[in-house]
């Protein structure tokens, strides 16, 4: 009988947040386009408490950031020892070449916000992606 191989705790961590990470950059440039933006959480020239397009965006974000680390974490952890249908598999790399393909030609588009504000609210998403991408990898390793 074959010995099963599993990859090392800290690999599938990294490998799990840097996924969320990139899937929740991607979903931010993605809603900025679409008015769902977190640049809102900044102006000054709305009347509003919250915006309603940066609450969205703020809870969008994380929910793919998570999601993503958690999804990476448990795809990784079954991978190795083949329990990934081939299909599934195809899908998998089909979707996540999309979404990060137009996340770039939204990224090499002007942008509709403010430089400042869109700076704030890139960093932003960068460290809400990440705090939320590690969280859900380090539930899905504690499951497992």
């Amino acid at each position: 009988m074959a010995e099963t191989m599993f990859f090392p705790r800290r690999l599938i961590l990294g490998a799990a947040v840097i996924s969320g990470v990139l899937l929740a950059l991607a979903v931010h440039m993605l809603g900025a386009r679409y008015g769902l933006d977190l640049g809102g959480l900044w102006r000054s020239d709305t009347h509003e408490f919250i915006p309603a397009g940066a609450a969205i965006a703020w809870w969008l974000i994380a929910t793919v950031g998570c999601s993503g680390g958690y999804f990476t974490a448990t795809l990784m952890q079954s991978a190795v020892s083949g329990q990934i249908p081939q299909r599934m598999r195809q899908f998998l790399i089909a979707v996540g070449v999309l979404l990060l393909a137009g996340a770039g030609q939204v990224a090499s588009a002007p942008s509709p916000v403010p430089t400042v504000s869109g700076v704030l609210a890139g960093l932003a998403a960068l460290c809400l992606g990440a705090v939320m991408a590690f969280c859900g990898a380090h539930f899905a390793l504690r499951r497992g």
